[in-house]
């Protein structure tokens, strides 16, 4: 029975990790990139890949990290203008988790002038898909996602992220 069970389930592996729903890692990666224009750090962290947050210090700290660095940014006169997430790509298998990249646009404003960025979010689903949480790409490489999450899929690649200045 059990041998039945395992080949069924290996049967349908590759048909589950396809009847993944775009919208809903979409939707929750929008709530995470809209709390950051709102300034809802708690949400931005609690939308965060949680061995990130331990190896900042725990949520509370990480909410601080957060704040300070926008503190920073607008002491320096820089804002966020929009941030925008488009569709997920291809879902991976990679442990028992579930990942794929989220494209993400940053505009952002300076007093040198409005900057584009073009990044991609990471998207981990422990639970088959219900829930997501994210890491941002932007300057990330394949060797550093490792280092968080060991068993990351090397079939999928994670592009470089650009920048592009705005009239």
């Amino acid at each position: 029975m059990k041998k039945i069970f395992g080949l069924i389930l290996i049967g349908l592996l590759p048909l589950m990790l396809h009847a993944q729903n775009p919208a809903v890692v979409k939707q929750q990666a929008n709530a995470m990139a809209q709390s950051m224009i709102k300034g809802d750090y708690k949400t931005i962290v609690n939308y965060t890949y949680p061995k990130a947050v331990q190896l900042a210090g725990g949520k509370e700290k990480m909410i601080n990290l957060i704040a300070t660095g926008v503190q920073q940014m607008k002491n320096a006169s820089i804002t966020f203008e929009s941030v925008t997430v488009g569709d997920p790509g291809k879902f991976y298998k990679a442990g028992n988790e579930i990942h794929c990249l989220l494209p993400e646009n940053l505009i952002m404003s300076s007093p040198k002038g409005r900057l584009a960025m073009h990044s991609h979010l990471l998207a981990v689903s422990s639970d088959g898909g219900k829930n997501w949480s994210f890491l941002d790409m932007n300057n990330s490489s394949t060797d550093k996602v490792r280092q968080l999450i060991p068993n990351f899929n090397p079939e999928l690649k994670i592009p470089a992220a650009t920048t592009e200045p705005l009239q």
